[in-house]
């Protein structure tokens, strides 16, 4: 705050105490000449008279001890302009204790799990508890209250991994975030066969989740002829086989549940727009063993045949 404005506030708080001071005076003090408290002349139905009679004392006193008061609070505490307070207090120091004082709480809390393999927290109900309460707080707005995603956000739920499913890949996920990039090809593929050549090379996208590529090539015309323009652009993230390349983040193509929805329409949208998904970081957000135990939640979702077992062997 400049100095200007800082004068602005003080001369502003100063008249308006001051102001409500001389109310306060002015009100309740008496002049010679003024009604008797029972002589204002305001009678109703022949008997029933108003009357002006002034505060008690002690009552006008509790106002100019709140009067007292405040001033003594702008003294003590920041509330004149720059004037920092007597006291010293700011509440970014209050915040920073009340953050530490958590922080210490939560570590209490968090800290038993620390380093503990992803199977030995997966076979932990509290543990489990702890990482699905992390994971509703900080993940479901995208991923959904039960982990089954929605268009753009991937289903946590099943074997389909984009960026891989290991636990320690999970992890890396949720710690550093993820980007993944496809780009805009729909200006390279209408210069080379317009329109219809995105068509062409969308229809083969989806033919890659046929049961039988092959002979889905032989019966479709569009799908064949869409195969040249995936081998010359697509491949080198995808594979020659549409598998993709998770140390890309490129996704698996020949899966029926894909990230966007399996229609024509929404593969060419992808074709010639792009996509850019975004997995924001959350180290900061929830450090190394909050990280784990939303991780552990995570991969267990999708493996609870490797939980249980760990669970037995315990």
């Amino acid at each position: 705050m400049s100095n200007a404005w800082s004068w602005y506030v003080i001369a502003l708080v100063a008249l308006n105490i001051g102001g409500c001071a001389w109310l306060l005076w002015w009100t309740a003090r008496r002049r010679p000449g003024d009604p008797k408290p029972e002589e204002t002349s305001h009678v109703w139905d022949g008997n029933i008279t108003e009357y002006n009679k002034p505060l008690p004392r002690w009552w006008i006193n509790g106002f100019y001890l709140t009067i007292v008061f405040g001033i003594g609070y702008l003294v003590w505490y920041p509330g004149l302009g720059n004037f920092a307070g007597t006291s010293g207090w700011t509440s970014a120091r209050e915040h920073d204790a009340d953050k530490a004082r958590h922080d210490r709480l939560l570590e209490e809390t968090f800290g038993v799990y620390a380093n503990q393999s992803f199977q030995a927290l997966a076979a932990d109900p509290t543990a489990m508890e702890l990482g699905r309460s992390i994971f509703a707080n900080t993940c479901a707005a995208c991923h959904g209250s039960s982990a089954q995603g929605a268009a753009g956000y991937p289903d946590l739920t099943d074997a389909t991994w984009n960026w891989g499913g290991e636990p320690e890949q999970i992890l890396q996920t949720v710690l550093d975030g993820r980007q993944g990039i496809m780009p805009p090809l729909g200006s390279v593929l209408e210069g080379i066969g317009g329109d219809v050549a995105v068509t062409q090379a969308a229809t083969y996208v989806r033919a890659l989740r046929s049961e039988d590529i092959e002979a889905t090539l032989r019966n479709d015309y569009m799908a064949a002829r869409g195969k040249k323009y995936f081998d010359s652009l697509c491949v080198a993230c995808h594979g020659p086989d549409g598998k993709g390349n998770q140390d890309l983040g490129a996704p698996d193509l020949t899966v029926r549940n894909t990230l966007y929805p399996n229609t024509l329409d929404s593969i060419r949208t992808t074709i010639i727009e792009g996509r850019h998904g975004v997995m924001p970081a959350h180290r900061d957000l929830l450090g190394e063993t909050r990280g784990r135990l939303v991780a552990a939640y995570v991969w267990s979702l999708s493996n609870a045949r490797g939980t249980d077992a760990a669970s037995g062997q315990q």
